[in-house]
């Protein structure tokens, strides 16, 4: 994790804007005691995308002071139940932007729902064709190990939109 994060790090100094895209995935408990169970970050595409599973037993303090860290501006979609959850197991994200919140379409006709409707606007259709979807079933498969390479790029994915759906609007 150390050496992972300290690639992020030498990245990100050469960054004028330190975005980190991150998305969470949470356990198949009910909603009154879900707890975030895989999370993903990104920094852009000559990077890898970081997928970190928590630990009921362990905690990582590299993984848990880089959120923390104030340098940065982690950006994710629709963060209010991201947030609950976090708090569940004493996790902070410092600088947590809510692109749903901080960026409408001029003219839309609905409240963007969905990071793949910002995404197919932004980020061509890069986003919306590649993105293979991910069944209800699968979803609740986000705790379990190991994680298939569906999995794995569905949530590589969203980290990506993420930091390059912030990344275009902070350019412009």
């Amino acid at each position: 994790m150390a050496t992972s994060l300290g690639q992020y790090e030498r990245h990100l100094r050469l960054q004028r804007h330190k975005i980190i895209g991150i998305d969470i995935k949470y356990n198949n408990e009910p909603d009154a005691t879900q707890k975030p169970a895989l999370i993903q970050l990104s920094v852009g595409k000559t990077q890898p995308v970081l997928l970190f599973q928590l630990s009921d037993d362990e905690r990582c303090t590299v993984f848990d002071n880089f959120l923390a860290d104030p340098r940065y501006t982690f950006v994710g979609f629709s963060i209010g139940g991201d947030k609950t959850r976090l708090e569940r197991v004493n996790l902070e994200v410092a600088n947590f932007v809510d692109i749903q919140k901080e960026w409408r379409v001029p003219e839309a006709t609905k409240e963007l729902d969905y990071l793949a409707d910002v995404a197919g606007l932004l980020i061509d259709d890069y986003y919306n064709n590649m993105k293979k979807k991910i069944t209800d079933d699968e979803h609740r498969r986000w705790a379990t190990l190991p994680l298939t390479m569906r999995h794995i790029e569905y949530v590589a994915k969203d980290a990506y939109a993420a930091y390059e759906i912030w990344s275009r609007i902070t350019l412009t």
